[in-house]
């Protein structure tokens, strides 16, 4: 996928900072990523333990599963394109009261 330029100011709108932005973006990229590794686990998991003589067709549906999920856009481009689209929900703490 080619690289697209990104309008930083539009980015920043909700939160102020784009260093907060960038912040939230990559925690809901890897909240995507892990989430994807456990439902690729999950679906591998199901070929453990058969015999090796049916090794050859589990072999190809495995392969398929993985380039299924090979085959989706990254989840750092995911997230980047949730945060455009307002679909990323964030808070930030209250600072603590001296």
């Amino acid at each position: 996928m080619p690289a697209k330029t990104r309008n930083v100011e539009k980015l920043q709108e909700r939160t102020g900072n784009i260093y907060e932005t960038i912040t939230i973006m990559a925690k809901r990229a890897r909240q995507i990523a892990a989430r994807e590794k456990m439902e690729l686990d999950e679906k591998l998991k199901y070929f453990e333990g058969f015999d090796e003589e049916d090794d050859f067709s589990f072999n190809e549906e495995q392969e398929r599963i993985s380039k299924e999920f090979e085959r989706r856009n990254h989840a750092a481009q995911r997230s980047l394109d949730e945060m455009e689209n307002g679909e990323i929900y964030h808070r930030m703490p209250e600072a603590p009261k001296q």
